[in-house]
């Protein structure tokens, strides 16, 4: 089982190999969740809502993770739905993070904390 330091590395070292449920499942057995809502660019995200997105956005930011290295904590829905398809109107989460980065990216409050 990945640990964050191993996601981390992985991310680091092979991003393309990263997916999706890796990163749920180190958050999930190495974090508390609470759902919060969060702004990323124009997408407002009610608590509750989009509880994937907030979770990877969340460890990504604790972690000091770089904005082009978060999006493959995303897996296939980024590296697949998103970049095979630019025009698209899905993970709108993703697409408005292409687009504005940390700096579009606002917590109502803390999501994460370590276990």
């Amino acid at each position: 089982m990945l640990t964050t330091r191993t996601l981390l590395e992985r991310l680091a070292n092979a991003p393309d190999t990263v997916t999706f449920q890796d990163t749920i499942d180190v958050i999930d057995n190495e974090y508390d969740f609470t759902p919060t809502s969060f702004k990323n660019g124009s997408q407002i995200n009610q608590a509750n809502e989009n509880n994937g997105s907030c979770k990877i956005f969340s460890f990504a930011q604790l972690n000091d993770v770089s904005e082009s290295s978060a999006l493959h904590l995303f897996g296939d829905f980024f590296r697949q739905d998103v970049l095979n398809n630019p025009e698209g109107t899905d993970h709108q989460n993703i697409r408005q993070f292409m687009v504005n980065g940390w700096s579009g990216m606002h917590f109502e409050s803390q999501a994460l904390s370590k276990k």
